[in-house]
């Protein structure tokens, strides 16, 4: 099972950390800027006011390499404190369930449109939830027109030396449309309606789920 480092930017715009030396750090097999879009695509949420200024997903094969980058003074810290910018992201590391295979290819640089959604928790029962949502609710998402990926993110203890508050979400999750009109079309289908349904259904639940809508660039692709 793959991790993954999060890295999410304060609302408000900043800088991006350098990139280019990101795509050089050992072990890293993907690596996705997501910024967020000024257009409304969703028609039962707005959009966040306090939306990050951007999200950053680091993929690994390996814990070990994760934690190797993410340490004190290392790859990841080296590009974040171009322009000062530790202080300005939270970071999180997370296993990754793929539930779609990654179309990519070799392909640097492509365009996609991502709907990245973040339960906070608490759920009274986090197994009992876990076990409905990937029983459950996955595989209503992965019925969403046109979807190129669907993955699901749950949170792991690790090491990381980042000079980065950390975020504590319970899951996340996205889903992978081709442009913005694709991906609003997704979310005035049918299909919503029944996730909509399936999640009033969930185990007990508490806590926000912000849902943020982001042009996402893969900066850099390796084939797994």
């Amino acid at each position: 099972m793959q991790v993954c480092l999060f890295l999410i930017g304060a609302s408000g715009r900043q800088p991006l950390p350098d990139i280019a030396s990101l795509q050089q750090v050992d072990g890293l097999r993907c690596l996705i800027v997501h910024e967020p879009m000024a257009q409304r695509v969703d028609p039962r949420i707005a959009p966040a006011v306090d939306a990050p200024s951007c999200v950053l997903q680091l993929y690994f094969d390996e814990l070990a390499a994760l934690e190797a980058a993410a340490c004190h003074d290392g790859p990841v810290h080296r590009s974040l404190q171009v322009h000062s910018l530790a202080g300005h992201f939270t970071q999180q590391i997370m296993a990754v369930r793929a539930l779609t295979p990654r179309a990519l290819g070799t392909v640097e640089h492509t365009q996609r449109c991502t709907y990245l959604v973040a339960y906070e928790g608490p759920a009274a029962d986090f197994d009992a939830w876990l076990e409905h949502y990937l029983q459950n609710h996955a595989p209503l998402m992965a019925t969403l027109p046109a979807l190129r990926e669907l993955e699901i993110f749950t949170r792991i203890e690790c090491i990381s030396g980042l000079p980065c508050m950390r975020a504590d979400a319970m899951q996340r999750n996205k889903v992978v449309f081709d442009d913005a009109s694709a991906l609003a079309d997704a979310l005035r289908s049918p299909v919503r309606d029944l996730m909509r349904r399936d999640f009033h259904r969930s185990p007990l639940y508490s806590g926000g789920t912000p849902h943020f809508a982001m042009h996402s660039t893969y900066a850099s692709f390796a084939p797994i």
